[in-house]
């Protein structure tokens, strides 16, 4: 059942970032970090940066989240990826030349932080031992 909420509070998590990205009133000016895309290009609450690509990959995991919360095996799933995936960008933030995810949507700052911190939540969720229920093989979730 964790798991289940996990992917269903990640999934809400990333749709309000997305949609709050897209909203200039949330952005202020970004660092001087030249991008290819650089439309809605700013500093999310002032912190995180965020732009059009970047926002769009939030409203994908988001979209994801929500529609797997129902199933423990896909929320579980969900979670894997999302470790896997925001571990990597986590590494990328970290290296100068691809915080930027090679010129496409901003990587650096708290952004990487805060990644680093959704990779490992999600690794928990995703990885962690789980035990049947007594006499089947059904995962207690």
């Amino acid at each position: 059942m964790k798991t289940r909420f996990y992917a269903l509070g990640l999934g809400v998590a990333f749709l309000v970032a997305g949609i709050l990205g897209f909203i200039p009133a949330f952005l202020t000016p970004p660092m001087n970090m030249p991008l290819r895309i650089e439309a809605g290009h700013g500093l999310l609450f002032g912190y995180f940066p965020v732009n059009v690509l970047h926002n769009a990959v939030h409203l994908v995991f988001g979209v994801w989240g929500v529609v797997v919360w129902r199933s423990f095996m896909a929320s579980r799933g969900y979670a894997r990826t999302v470790a896997i995936v925001y571990g990597v960008v986590t590494i990328m933030g970290l290296i100068p030349v691809l915080s930027t995810v090679f010129g496409m949507m901003p990587v650096y700052g708290y952004d990487v932080w805060l990644h680093g911190l959704i990779a490992v939540v999600s690794a928990y969720f995703g990885y962690a031992s789980i035990t049947a229920v007594e006499g089947t093989d059904i995962p207690r979730h």
